[in-house]
């Protein structure tokens, strides 16, 4: 068993692939037309994860008031996502230069190095690195 995808809603698909992508350096997985479960409208299905597999993340674009409303809200504030890197001070620099919103400087914990960061969403996020 695993789990396959994890949802972000986001209020634009390019923006949000360029993010994870160009920023984050994950993959595309996929970039596909498809339509929605109930009014059968146009979207797309957009798939990116972190290089060398592991779950993906499934970029939504939000439909409709309330998805809109749950934009860079996925976890009610508190920090939903952890991405676990090898290169924690070149992953960071480099989310410096890319302008990433950081919340305070990374600090060293027992269990390694971390950070609280927004993704573009504005959903919380932390990176997290060996000590």
């Amino acid at each position: 068993m695993r789990l396959e995808y994890v949802t972000i809603v986001v209020d634009e698909y390019d923006p949000a692939i360029a993010f994870f992508v160009g920023v984050l350096g994950f993959e595309l997985v996929e970039d596909s037309p498809s339509l929605t479960s109930v009014e059968r409208k146009a979207k797309r299905w957009v798939v990116v994860r972190p290089p060398g597999g592991g779950t993906g993340l499934l970029l939504a674009k939000a439909d409709g008031e309330r998805q809109a409303a749950g934009v860079g809200e996925q976890a009610a504030g508190r920090v939903g996502f952890f991405l676990r890197v090898e290169d924690f001070d070149e992953r960071y620099e480099r989310m410096v230069r890319h302008g990433v919103v950081f919340e305070g400087l990374p600090r060293v914990e027992e269990y390694g190095k971390i950070v609280v960061f927004r993704d573009i969403a504005g959903n919380r996020w932390d990176l997290l690195g060996p000590a």
